[in-house]
Formats: C-alpha cells, structure tokens, sequence
C-alpha cells in the first residue's frame, strides 16, 4: 500500500526538532526545502556542498535553487526516488551565509519514500 508522506529516519544531532513535513500527497519527486535563519552566499549552493545520495552511495542528479526572500533552498530531484529505498540529504559546513558563517555540524538526514 503507498504511504502519504516520505519516512524521516534519523537527523543529525540536534537537528530533530527543525526536520518536518508538509505534504498533501506523495511523488517520487520530493522536493526539500533547506531554511535557513540568515540570507545566505549563493555561491556556496553547489553539488559539492549539498547532494542526495542513495543507500548505496550513489548521488542523485538534483536541482539546486535559492530563495533570498525565504532564506530557503529548494532541492529537486532531476529522476524519481525508488519505492523503499533509503536516501540521505546532506548540507556540510561549506555552505555558509553572507557573512561567511557556517553551520556548527553538518546535516544528514534519512528519508525512505
């Protein structure tokens, strides 16, 4: 039976209360939106920065985007995730604001569809 959501398996530490979902109904193309408190360098978004991976190691082929209004990005899949397979969004430290900050840790988080 298809589920509704996507399964949010573990976050990095210290990140489980800033991890949630809003969805109405469920695609292999889930699309992450990253908010941030602070506006952040363009120039920092890259693939070496932020990526999703599979289970095996595999990186997904994804579309980056930012938002400065939101201090969001949006990370699109460019192919379908596959039904019960486990997947990980990672954002390192490289990725840093304006002001050349950078997160204290990085962020993984594993998701399932």
């Amino acid at each position: 039976m298809a589920r509704n959501f996507i399964e949010i398996e573990e976050v990095s530490e210290g990140y489980e209360n800033r991890v949630r979902q809003n969805l109405s109904f469920k695609t292999g193309k889930f699309v992450w939106r990253c908010r941030f408190t602070t506006a952040l360098d363009p120039t920092t978004i890259t693939s070496d920065n932020l990526w999703v991976e599979s289970e095996d190691g595999a990186r997904l082929a994804t579309k980056f985007s930012y938002n400065d209004a939101n201090m969001e990005i949006e990370v699109e899949p460019l192919e379908p995730y596959a039904q019960d397979t486990d997947y990980f969004l990672n954002i390192t430290t490289k990725v840093k604001s304006r002001g050349g900050q950078k997160l204290r840790e990085p962020v993984r988080i594993k998701f399932r569809l």
